[in-house]
């Protein structure tokens, strides 16, 4: 049996703009995702989905002949997308599934639901890509696409800085644990963000108005980065939610949702949707967010790898 396993994801710093270079801070979170393999008795490869409660999400059944797969039983939609990636997967490298002789049986594993936006499309393009012994970011892009930055965060167990270049990622050790990290909390807002359809507008957004953001935002990340007290740490996150917000056109979290709110609130990934970030002391943040209907909170120490 061979086993692969790789690291959800928060972006701190960044959203939008790393696709264009900026500079971005991203953490591995403590939630992630397995994948087994194991030789089986019959001649297709058997995939099992489970969630965090250990509950089938999806199955599946895949057909592989004359270098084809083919999907013979599953969910549609899913299993579409899982022929697609494994397709693309085999392409680059035919030798993994050809040496398989008598099938495969498939599971992969979350232990964080699946909603919450951490990874669950990184995580699985990463592992797959660690079964085949191919390049991560080259399947993503042929897959997902996007910037990239969740599969280094997949392949690292600390706090990264991860930049789009010419001609690879730059994916750097960050020095990332705040000593006021016990002020620093995750929530999930409740709703997932469709990663795809945000990219897709942030790209329709005209060149005039993102002009000097990667500029901005790469300093911004640095500054986070060395930033020692969380009065500055507050205010570089609301420096980061206005520019986000001229450049978007949308109004800011908090100013929309949170707007009694004491602390700082920040947006992560796509806006509108999954985790953000706030500050304040525990007892204030569980209480007020507890109140407003969002129960899925995690202090910095509990998420972050």
């Amino acid at each position: 049996m061979k086993e692969f396993y790789s690291n959800g994801k928060l972006l701190i710093t960044g959203e939008y703009a790393v696709l264009d270079g900026a500079k971005a801070l991203a953490i591995p979170t403590k939630f992630g995702q397995s994948l087994e393999v194991k030789v089986s008795g019959n001649e297709n490869i058997e995939w099992s989905s489970f969630d965090e409660t250990s509950t089938f999400w999806f199955q599946g059944k895949f057909e592989l002949r004359n270098g084809n797969l083919k999907l013979i039983s599953g969910e549609a939609e899913t299993g579409a997308k899982l022929q697609q990636i494994l397709t693309e997967a085999h392409r680059l490298n035919p030798l993994i599934l050809s040496q398989e002789k008598s099938g495969i049986t498939v599971n992969t594993r979350l232990n964080f639901n699946r909603n919450w936006g951490l990874g669950s499309s990184s995580t699985l393009i990463n592992n797959i890509s660690d079964w085949f012994e191919i390049d991560a970011y080259k399947l993503l892009e042929i897959t997902f696409g996007g910037s990239g930055y969740d599969i280094a965060a997949a392949q690292n167990n600390q706090a990264i800085t991860y930049q789009l270049t010419k001609n690879s990622p730059s994916v750097l050790k960050a020095n990332f644990h705040p000593n006021f990290s016990n002020n620093i909390f995750f929530i999930y807002l409740n709703k997932k963000k469709n990663s795809r359809e945000a990219i897709a507008q942030y790209r329709a957004l005209p060149t005039s108005s993102k002009k000097g953001l990667t500029e901005k935002i790469s300093v911004l990340t640095q500054q986070f980065i060395d930033c020692t007290s969380l009065n500055e740490f507050e205010l570089l996150i609301n420096i980061h939610e206005t520019l986000l917000s001229k450049t978007l056109q949308t109004k800011k979290i908090k100013q929309e949702y949170f707007p009694d709110f004491p602390g700082a609130v920040k947006s992560l990934g796509g806006w509108g949707g999954d985790f953000v970030m706030v500050t304040g002391n525990r007892a204030d943040v569980y209480d007020y967010f507890s109140r407003k209907g969002f129960k899925t909170i995690f202090p910095f120490e509990d998420i972050a790898l």
